[in-house]
């Protein structure tokens, strides 16, 4: 059997991944077909760290707009994604995969505070863990958390599912001529103002050379795919980088 090209990585999902076409919360329907991608990867051995958001339940920004305290607005979207993590978990543990949730707020009732030698060793005894909460701090996204998790843990990569193939020079949605690109530099994404994570989460896979990889969750599959060198979604890297997925 083929090899992964990846034996640890780190998975980006926004809140809205689990809300399907419901428009709020979490659809049942969407929750099992991430959940069954996720732990098919980790039934091969590999080993799964996920940072989810918030945007589902709310969003901090959203809240403060609409004339909120911003630090109090960005703890309750914290809160949001400990709800969403929770979720995964018994998904997860329902289908047999042993799951921990970390937050960086402490919930000790529900979950294990963030600990990174606790985390990893989690990881290679073959648990996904899913870490809650983002970084913890208000004004810092859950992009920003993932960014800084995957360094934490060693991920070879971040695997951001999205709702479209990869990343596009314009709205796919709405324009039907937009182009996807299959290969980026971070500062490609900086300059062209790609919406595809926050600058800080870019900048920070940048100085540390953490390859992303950007693909479409909703298509069963494709998990697995990115996973095993298939060339699918948009690849993220330094200018330098040889990494292809051949």
């Amino acid at each position: 059997m083929e090899k992964p090209k990846f034996q640890r990585v780190l998975i980006k999902l926004s809140g809205e991944a689990l809300q399907g076409n419901q428009g709020y919360g979490i659809c049942p329907d969407t929750l099992d077909l991430v959940a069954d991608q996720i732990c098919e990867l980790s039934e091969l051995g590999i080993e799964v760290g996920i940072v989810i958001g918030g945007g589902n339940i709310f969003r901090g920004v959203a809240g403060s707009t609409a004339g909120m305290d911003r630090t109090s607005a960005d703890y309750m979207g914290m809160l949001a994604t400990v709800i969403n993590g929770l979720a995964l978990q018994d998904a997860f543990e329902s289908r047999g995969v042993p799951t921990r949730v970390q937050t960086a707020l402490e919930i000790k009732e529900v979950a294990e505070p963030y600990i990174r030698r606790r985390a990893m060793r989690h990881l290679e005894k073959g648990r996904v863990v899913i870490f809650g909460a983002g970084t913890g701090n208000p004004y810092f996204t859950t992009d920003t958390a993932a960014a800084l998790r995957a360094m934490e843990i060693r991920a070879s990569v971040i695997l951001k599912g999205t709702k479209v193939d990869g990343v596009y020079d314009s709205d796919p949605v709405e324009n039907p001529e937009a182009t996807m690109f299959d290969r980026l530099t971070y500062l490609d994404v900086l300059s062209k103002n790609l919406r595809v994570m926050d600058s800080t989460a870019i900048s920070l896979c940048m100085d540390n050379k953490l390859p992303i990889i950007v693909f479409n969750l909703r298509k069963r599959g494709n998990m697995k795919a990115v996973i095993f060198g298939e060339d699918i979604g948009t690849l993220i890297v330094d200018k330098d980088s040889t990494l292809s997925r051949d």
